[in-house]
């Protein structure tokens, strides 16, 4: 079992999480509305930070992204009495984005945009960050922080605090580590508020979660942190565990959620296996404000039989606060739950939704001890976990000591079949594939030549093009090897003649998306001429290319996408071992795929087995 022993958020409402509950349940909100605004040309409601709590915040030598997420960790690890320097601590940071706003400096030729964070600082120290990858800034973070271990970055788009949590727990679980700290934060700037616009995303006013008169979500900047280890903090005798938490696909469609909710209903099913709902105090919804997501999320809830919990969204007193909601969410509900409160939906007062769920502006009083957190994101990605403060029912919903022995030791046991493609060459199963072309041209040429059925492939970015090209390749020597009757090549359960729904796409790169950034920083550079392209900005996520694998191949399972600071073979396998842990993955795609531009990518992606 993994316990919380620490926390904290750190908002424009306050700097601890005690700070926020305090101000969330006296009804207080960080939004806000701008006019003429730099980040946007119409007029637009948000949480940000002020100048005043940017300088309190601010750490010489960090970035502000930085700043936040070390400052949260910091308060965080203030209240631990474990050593966070020893090599059984990892870090993991959830993030969408991360130092975007220091990178459009210098995609943008050179240009600080009016009301950017870069204004703040001279050439010299913004073009030191040309390179500012998730990855890099993880390690700066670890290195403010004193931990040693190498960090993992989770960009899983909106469910990536989630994400974070459920890997957090997994290596725990197996006793790869004794603790894990866990950060979730994004800084706003013109490239997300642009891009969620672009998408016709964002309300002008407050937004109202699941109402009747929704018009649209509205953005926020915020840290949060959640310290996690094997053993409660000494003395708390009723401390929050984790008794379960799951990641499903939509298989739908990359920036739409399914109508019926089917990815979400998945991972709710998966958590709520061996309780009943009369036991849940409530059900944390995403709820984005925005017409579909809450649509859907109030069709899965209703469809997992939980329309008599009641339901509630923080996202009135915050806003979506992207990379950090899903840590700063479940803090807050952990909060609240300790109070006896179910938090009230800021903002909603007539339900308008078609799923029959159960909601309330005003808090309400609960005596019990466990609730539900939901998120759903860009690229089909939907995630669900159960927390519990009461004694735990079970240790495990999972048989981990059955993994550490192979997690410890790091080896993955790899499928025949793989793919591996460079900017020189195509190579499957060790031989290399028939093209004339090399660099961005050979992959056009490998998909007309031998997949040419998928029409979308042209609209995809680069990084996705290139997973794509390089799943369809290995899929198709998976079922050359199952067709040709060779029974080790068939996945366990699997007694059709094609892989199952269940299975997991699992991806690690170094760059995330730096190409499709620097085509949509292109489209929001220059103020005469500002058209953000909702089609270049859905694709600077990285998770967008397991999402899109997901749908071409209708896999339900797992989708995640992991950011390191370098290819660190040990720490993948630990993250793709420990996923098995999830009883319904049988096998999972999974590989190194990064694209720096068009002569510098590769892909070398491969099948794990159960």
């Amino acid at each position: 079992m993994v316990y919380k022993i620490a926390d904290n958020i750190l908002s424009p409402l306050g700097v601890t999480t005690e700070q926020n509950y305090q101000a969330v349940k006296a009804g207080r909100s960080a939004l806000s509305r701008y006019v003429n605004h730099s980040y946007l040309p119409e007029p637009f409601t948000v949480s940000l930070f002020s100048e005043t709590q940017n300088r309190e915040i601010s750490i010489e030598g960090l970035t502000r992204f930085e700043s936040l997420a070390v400052r949260s960790a910091e308060e965080a690890l203030s209240n631990v009495a474990f050593d966070p320097t020893a090599p059984n601590v990892i870090f993991i940071l959830s993030s969408t984005k991360g130092n975007n706003e220091y990178n459009e400096y210098n995609v943008c030729n050179n240009h600080i945009l009016e009301g950017s964070i870069c204004n703040e600082l001279d050439e010299a120290d913004v073009c030191k960050y040309e390179e500012n990858g998730l990855g890099e800034s993880a390690s700066r973070i670890c290195q403010a922080l004193g931990i040693s271990t190498p960090p993992v970055v989770v960009c899983n788009a909106c469910i990536s605090g989630a994400s974070a949590i459920i890997t957090a727990m997994r290596l725990i679980e197996v006793h790869a580590y004794d603790y894990a700290v866990v950060t979730g934060a994004d800084a706003l700037n013109r490239f997300m508020l642009s891009g969620f616009a672009s998408l016709k995303a964002l309300s002008a006013d407050e937004c109202r979660p699941f109402d009747m008169e929704r018009l649209g979500l509205n953005l926020g900047e915020a840290a949060a942190t959640i310290v996690l280890g094997r053993q409660p903090k000494s003395g708390n005798e009723h401390a929050w565990h984790i008794d379960a938490g799951a990641v499903r696909n939509d298989a739908y469609h990359i920036s739409a959620p399914a109508k019926k909710g089917d990815g979400a209903l998945l991972s709710l099913l998966s958590v709520m296996q061996g309780r009943k709902a009369d036991e849940i105090a409530f059900v944390n919804a995403h709820g984005t404000a925005t017409m579909f997501n809450d649509q859907m999320e109030s069709v899965a809830i209703e469809r997992a039989q939980l329309a008599d919990v009641p339901v509630n969204a923080l996202k009135g007193y915050f806003g979506h606060t992207l990379g950090a909601a899903g840590i700063l969410e479940t803090v807050l509900s952990m909060r609240a739950l300790d109070d006896g409160l179910i938090l009230g939906t800021r903002g909603f007062e007539e339900r308008g939704v078609s799923g029959k769920i159960q909601l309330n502006a005003a808090h309400q009083s609960t005596v019990k001890k466990c609730f539900l957190k939901m998120i759903s994101g860009f690229g089909g990605c939907n995630a669900a976990m159960l927390f519990d403060s009461s004694e735990p029912l079970q240790s495990s919903k999972f048989n981990a000591h059955s993994l550490k022995f192979k997690v410890q030791n790091s080896k993955l046991k790899v499928q025949s079949f793989r793919v591996l493609i460079t900017p020189a060459q195509i190579t499957v199963n060790g031989k290399p594939l028939a093209v004339e072309g090399t660099g961005k041209d050979m992959l056009t040429e490998a998909y007309k030549r031998y997949i040419d059925d998928y029409p979308k492939f042209y609209k995809m970015d680069m990084l996705s093009r290139l997973g794509f090209v390089a799943s369809e390749l290995l899929l198709a020597a998976e079922k050359a090897h199952i067709e040709q009757g060779d029974s080790q090549t068939i996945m366990q359960g699997d007694s059709q003649s094609h892989p199952t729904a269940n299975r997991a796409v699992i991806l690690f790169n170094h760059s995330s998306t730096r190409c499709a950034d620097k085509s949509y920083y292109e489209t929001i550079c220059d103020d005469d001429n500002f058209f953000p392209s909702p089609s270049l900005f859905v694709y600077t996520l990285p998770n967008i290319v397991t999402g899109e694998i997901a749908i071409r191949n209708q896999y339900h399972g797992e989708t995640a996408f992991y950011i390191l600071k370098e290819r660190n073979e040990k720490l993948i396998a630990q993250i793709l071992q420990t996923a098995f842990m999830d009883a319904d993955t049988e096998s999972i795609l999974a590989g190194w795929l990064n694209y720096d531009d068009d002569q510098h990518f590769v892909a070398d992606m491969y099948i794990i087995a159960k």
